[in-house]
């Protein structure tokens, strides 16, 4: 039996078309047809039932998935016990959002790339609320973002906190003074995307205090909003690790404001399924990779 062949059955049921498997598995859509009209011919029977713009399991498909995808974890394994991690060859499509990338993502990928050489790593920066939607949807492998993503299938893995911290350019003499949260309505502020996890926070925690929000600029880029508030745009709340750097340069100074912002959740989130074993292996290197960089508490 040919594991393309079961592998590409298990794709079309989890995902309930031809072409979406064909996505996932960089493939044409002819081929994933052919390889189950292969797999249904060796095996005497119809596997999916055709609908208008999909498919779904036949009785037997639907006795089959389990063993399925046990065969997939079975090789999986033998793969991964009978080969040194030097040897271990896979393309993983990992989402993640700008904080890591300006946090410890270059740290996860030099320990990645240390202990699994051979294993290519397919990148995708997006909003929390973007990349949690693919790994939901199966397009990625793995998601290191703001989480838990509380979605049938998938685990979570803890990969403790991030801090924020509100900065300003000196020329709005707002440094090395206690400020309150109300004290920044008459300003412009520079945050996290809009309806992401900080931005309901910040909106909660002014109307929490009875304050009208100020003017907030939103934006999926943080390397953006950081640089704005360098030129002097607006007073911005961004990540830690994104600002050290400038605040040691002078360009921006770090702002003492009650009350304290909480800090950003992360999690790795990946499919729980049999055979998904690399990113559950690169999970556990994205929460050493995350406790091991400055601004990052378990």
């Amino acid at each position: 039996m040919n594991l393309r062949f079961v592998e590409t059955f298990v794709w079309v049921a989890r995902l309930g078309s031809f072409r979406a498997a064909a996505e996932r598995l960089n493939a044409t859509q002819a081929a994933v047809s052919n390889r189950i009209a292969s797999l249904e011919a060796e095996m005497g029977c119809e596997l999916f039932e055709r609908m208008p713009g999909g498919v779904r399991l036949s009785t037997v498909g639907q006795r089959a998935m389990q063993p399925a995808e046990e065969l997939l974890k079975a090789a999986t394994s033998f793969k991964v016990a009978i080969g040194s991690p030097q040897h271990l060859r896979a393309t993983v499509s990992i989402g993640t959002i700008d904080s890591i990338v300006h946090a410890w993502l270059p740290n996860f990928i030099e320990r990645v790339k240390e202990r699994f050489p051979s294993l290519g790593l397919d990148l995708n920066v997006d909003t929390s609320l973007a990349i949690g939607r693919e790994v939901s949807e199966r397009r990625l492998d793995l998601a290191l973002l703001m989480g838990p993503v509380l979605s049938p299938g998938l685990k979570n893995i803890d990969l403790g906190t991030m801090e924020c911290a509100w900065v300003a350019a000196p020329s709005f003499g707002l440094g090395g003074r206690e400020l309150r949260l109300q004290d920044l309505s008459s300003y412009p502020v520079l945050t996290f995307s809009r309806n992401s996890v900080p931005h309901i926070w910040l909106l909660r925690q002014f109307e929490e205090l009875g304050v009208q929000p100020p003017v907030i600029s939103n934006s999926n880029s943080l390397s953006a909003m950081l640089r704005l508030a360098r030129d002097g745009i607006g007073v911005a709340l961004l990540p830690v690790p994104m600002v050290v750097p400038m605040i040691a340069e002078g360009v921006v100074e770090r702002l003492s404001i009650t009350p304290h912002f909480p800090a950003l959740k992360l999690h790795a989130v990946y499919a729980d399924d049999p055979e998904n074993l690399i990113p559950s292996m690169l999970s556990v290197i994205a929460r050493e990779a995350s406790l091991d960089t400055t601004g990052i508490t378990a």
